[in-house]
């Protein structure tokens, strides 16, 4: 299934695409999607429910975030050795974990903010594993018992801030306003074939930047999901973005990064395509 919420920001409500590619109202059968409708009950409950029945939305519609009420917001760097290289860093022995503020998450296509004073805020394409089950301490070959689903997250950064305020603290850089674009859908498991091996492209202003794909990551989702388990209780709903391939601003030669009026595009095979555009705060 493909998941979405729909309407105005704060007022959005659950839908799910159907197989002509139009938003039905999921309203009558879940509240929204979040935590309480991802286990695994409430996505068969959603399954059980004949698509045709559902209202059909009309007219353009905003996307909102494709999950709400997001506890952890955590973050993998440096998931792809390509890109370690680009910003010259080593490839992590062991994964490395930081945290996006879940107050910065928005919509696929809602305007992407630059903060004030900020000069050096770059693009990011990831594959965003979405939690359905409560995870502690689990292991690796059980981890995908606890995954929804999965989504496109642009994992927006001001290396400044993440890399020379305070001897590189990655939080700060990581959470600003408007910094974690997730959606358009939530693709539940069943219907991503192989997570391991989805093109993954980002673009700005029509240039293509990022031209990747998830089977180059270092370490993949089941030992993620099991890892990060070991020092957090993953709740559902959780988010849990897993890192980008080469082609971020930072490491070109010169350095290039947003500036307001830019577009960008952000696309994961299966998973649908984010439009942002990028406007001062």
């Amino acid at each position: 299934m493909k998941l979405v919420r729909f309407g105005a920001p704060g007022e959005e409500k659950p839908g799910l695409i159907d197989k002509d590619g139009s938003i039905r109202d999921l309203s009558s059968v879940v509240k929204d999607i979040d935590g309480s409708s991802l286990n695994k009950s409430s996505l068969e409950r959603i399954r059980s429910v004949t698509v045709d029945d559902l209202p059909l939305v009309s007219g353009a519609v905003r996307l909102g975030p494709c999950v709400t009420g997001v506890g952890n917001f955590i973050a993998v760097g440096l998931n792809y050795a390509d890109h370690a290289a680009e910003s010259g860093m080593p490839v992590p022995a062991e994964p490395v974990l930081f945290n996006k503020a879940p107050s910065c998450i928005v919509g696929p296509d809602d305007t992407v903010l630059i903060p004030p004073g900020s000069e050096k805020t770059d693009w990011e394409v990831e594959l965003a594993i979405v939690i359905g089950e409560r995870a502690s301490y689990v292991s690796e070959a059980d981890a995908l018992n606890y995954v929804a689903g999965y989504c496109v997250c642009n994992d927006v950064s001001e290396r400044g801030y993440q890399l020379e305020r305070g001897g590189g603290q990655w939080t700060k850089g990581k959470g600003c306003p408007t910094f974690g674009p997730l959606g358009p859908w939530l693709v539940t498991k069943d219907e991503v074939e192989d997570v391991h091996n989805l093109a993954m492209t980002l673009s700005v202003n029509g240039q293509t930047m990022q031209n990747g794909s998830t089977r180059t990551m270092v370490f993949q989702v089941p030992f993620l999901v099991s890892h990060i388990s070991q020092f957090m209780t993953l709740m559902p709903g959780d988010v849990i973005t897993t890192g980008t391939p080469p082609g971020v601003g930072m490491g070109m030669k010169p350095p290039r990064y947003l500036k307001p009026g830019d577009s960008i595009r952000v696309e994961i095979q299966g998973l649908g395509v984010q439009n942002q555009r990028v406007a001062a705060t």
